[in-house]
């Protein structure tokens, strides 16, 4: 304890340990019980798991850390948002192109809920379908340069039921070890074998492959366009050649690459000039570039007309809301008829991430995208970080342990091609003369 009375460095570290750790989210799991040992639980708000959870942000607000999340946004986001009617510079949502607020896409959205009402009321599969569901997939494999796509109500259920589906327990799936939550899930959905190969250690997925392949039906790679932990991404014509070496397929998610990277948007494929016959399915995100929600899959019609008639997640779900496909299909256009967000958004994120490194601050693997991480290597630290930036006026999320590993404890900068730039280079020097200040102030 310090001579204030207040918890020392190390004390404070171990209690925001005991506050963010969530049972499975990091860390061991608490043990089992042993047969008898349980203590009955009738009611599931009494469960010890919630009970913890509680304590723990009772301990978040005794070390005087704010609750960074649930903010009540006033408005659209893309350059700056309003809390609490204070506009502030928002770096902390996926609205890349700036489309969200486009009048055109609220327009498009406005005129499918008056023609076909709020829901789609069914599965499309069962009562049919809207033709906007249709035109956005059409256009998505128009886009990609594909035979046929497949629209789903959410990014996160559209890799847990096409990665739960297209694999079994004779397969093998190979994934990127920072691989998002929902291909996790996917991926033990599908009661595959499943080997985390290293962070674009594509000699290690090599081996892994060379090691395993022989022994299964299907083999999987899974990785992603753009990872939105570091804002880096993989080798992909390498990793096709491996593919290719040992007769795998592959699964890409560019939930953070598409409108993001290539000239035209189109995401690593248009970026490395792959042949996108190679990549089995390209899945991504509606809710980011694109402006609405959902998820899609896009590939070979031959596969994705098998998942229209199979995929869980798709025939017993309801179909997405005809405004939602109206939105996405109207900022994909608008996409496609204005390259020049996309080269707005590369000069943006070039700016960033070049004062950034600068200033001094760690910007971890990140390059070439939206995503731009300001490693601080301390969750406490970081958390006040965030708490006064909010105060001066920037919006940005802390990302703290057990999410990344405590000395990796960052705040994750989202660009968007509607940051001006004294937005970027005034959050640049902000950070910087703060996380200055903190560091002055533990030593």
């Amino acid at each position: 304890m310090s001579a204030e009375g207040k918890p020392d460095t190390e004390q404070r570290k171990h209690l925001l340990r005991q506050l963010l750790e969530q049972r499975g989210a990091g860390g061991a799991p608490a043990a089992e019980a042993g047969p008898g040992a349980a203590a009955r639980v009738e009611k599931l708000e009494d469960a010890r798991e919630v009970d913890a959870f509680h304590a723990r942000m009772r301990h978040l607000a005794g070390l005087g850390l704010s609750d960074p999340c649930f903010h009540s946004l006033e408005g659209p986001a893309a350059g700056t948002v309003v809390i609490g009617g204070r506009t502030l510079a928002d770096f902390s949502g996926y609205n890349y192109l700036g489309l969200a607020a486009d009048p055109r896409v609220k327009r498009a959205a406005q005129d499918a809920i008056e023609q076909y009402g709020t829901s789609a009321s069914a599965s499309r599969l069962a009562s049919g379908q809207r033709p906007v569901h249709a035109e956005l997939e059409q256009e998505i494999a128009s886009f990609l340069g594909v035979e046929d796509a497949l629209v789903l109500t959410a990014g996160y259920a559209t890799n847990v039921t096409i990665l739960g589906h297209v694999l079994g327990p004779r397969d093998l799936v190979i994934h990127d070890e920072l691989a998002h939550n929902s291909i996790l899930l996917g991926c033990q959905l599908s009661h595959a074998r499943r080997l985390p190969f290293a962070h674009n250690d594509l000699d290690a997925l090599d081996d892994l492959l060379r090691r395993y392949r022989g022994d299964v039906e299907k083999a999987l790679i899974v990785v992603e366009g753009a990872y939105s932990m570091d804002g880096d991404f993989p080798d992909l014509p390498r990793l096709l050649a491996i593919r290719r070496k040992h007769g795998a397929a592959v699964f890409v998610d560019e939930a953070h690459s598409l409108g993001v990277m290539g000239p035209t948007g189109r995401g690593i494929g248009e970026h490395f000039a792959v042949d996108r016959r190679e990549v089995d399915l390209w899945m991504g995100t509606l809710s980011k570039t694109l402006s609405s929600v959902g998820g899609y899959v896009a590939g070979p019609g031959k596969l994705l007309r098998y998942l229209k008639y199979t995929a869980p997640g798709f025939i017993f779900s309801a179909g997405m809301p005809p405004a939602s496909a109206a939105a996405a299909l109207a900022a994909l256009r608008l996409l496609r008829a204005e390259p020049w967000r996309v080269a707005k958004l590369a000069a943006n994120c070039a700016l960033f991430l070049e004062e950034a490194r600068a200033a001094g601050l760690d910007t971890a693997l990140s390059g070439s995208t939206a995503v731009v991480p300001v490693v601080v290597h301390d969750s406490v630290r970081c958390l006040r970080l965030a708490a006064r930036l909010f105060e001066g006026g920037i919006n940005v999320f802390p990302m703290t342990y057990p999410a990344v590993a405590e000395d990796q404890a960052r705040l994750r900068f989202f660009i968007s091609s509607e940051h001006t730039m004294e937005q970027l280079r005034g959050a640049v020097s902000t950070v910087a003369r703060l996380l200055g200040e903190l560091r002055a102030t533990a030593a």
